[in-house]
């Protein structure tokens, strides 16, 4: 055999190889577009409370709270989790707070159920989006030493001078790219409907459908539709459902604002077999210390019975 031939017949080999693992690639790439999530076993309910729900207490000049005030009243009120949003972490977060949180969780009995960011990735290209996607990257790496599963992201709103379809493209993009890098810690993303692009379910679904990547889903916040038929827009979203976040009312366009039909969202989520944390964050104008423990009441009532 002619030497020349066969390294010619080598790299043509090769080539097709290389080729057909590309093409295989691609192939799954595309086929690992969001889908609704598998369930198999039928639902299951876990309780946590949202930080935020303590913020006034949280913030200010001089705090009445810590974290670990509000894990202790959470570990009081007999919940399973305990959700630490960013906003209230003292500045700069260090690795040595962050383990030590943690382990005031455990000592308390509690699970770190999930913690939360702000951002905006409908920036344009340029040194802010990159400020954006590398706060999100930071809490990814926060959620995997605190040892939670789950951390919530926003999608952001069509700037000046943007097509809806340009913001969609850059939100996209920038999940994606933070989603890589969740993969490699173990911890998913969920995108809160939260105005902007996501004030809709529809609009909601175009970004996650387009998102190629399974550490994706949805993070339902009950309160933050305000359409005609909010309960409607909450069924639509809910196959793609990580994590539940319920607030206790709701406002619908035309109407007052009503309490959350807790009931209700229960069947929603029943429907789809979620399995996972529901989350209370509370928003009201009374004392958290009172008003929460009720809710929580209210809920297991409304998810368990």
């Amino acid at each position: 055999m002619n030497r020349q031939t066969s390294r010619r017949d080598f790299l043509a080999r090769a080539t097709l190889i290389t080729t057909g693992s590309l093409m295989a690639v691609l192939g799954e790439q595309k086929a690992s577009a969001t889908e609704p999530i598998n369930r198999r076993h039928g639902s299951k309910y876990k309780f946590t409370l949202a930080a935020y729900s303590y913020r006034e207490l949280l913030t200010g000049n001089q705090p009445e709270y810590t974290l670990k005030d509000f894990m202790d009243d959470c570990a009081k009120f007999g919940l399973e989790g305990t959700e630490p949003t960013s906003y209230y972490f003292p500045q700069p977060v260090t690795n040595e707070y962050l383990c030590d949180l943690k382990a005031h969780a455990f000592r308390l009995g509690l699970t770190i159920s999930s913690t939360a960011v702000g951002n905006n990735f409908s920036r344009p290209v340029g040194p802010e989006r990159e400020r954006e996607i590398e706060q999100v990257r930071k809490w990814i790496d926060n959620a995997h030493t605190l040892g939670a599963p789950i951390v919530r992201i926003f999608s952001g709103n069509v700037n000046k001078q943007q097509t809806p379809e340009e913001a969609h493209r850059l939100v996209v993009e920038a999940i994606e790219e933070c989603c890589q890098y969740a993969a490699q810690k173990g911890v998913f993303l969920g995108l809160e409907n939260h105005g902007g692009l996501t004030s809709t379910a529809d609009g909601m679904l175009a970004i996650i459908r387009d998102v190629k990547s399974p550490w994706f889903g949805a993070w339902m916040d009950t309160g933050n539709f305000h359409g005609e038929d909010i309960y409607g827009e909450l069924e639509k979203i809910a196959p793609y459902t990580l994590h539940v976040q319920v607030k206790v009312v709701t406002s619908s366009r035309g109407r007052e604002r009503e309490p959350t039909d807790f009931q209700r969202l229960s069947r929603i989520l029943d429907g789809v077999g979620y399995r996972g944390w529901i989350c209370l964050e509370y928003e009201e104008k009374g004392d958290p210390r009172v008003a929460c423990p009720r809710y929580i009441e209210q809920l297991r009532k409304a998810f368990v019975a």
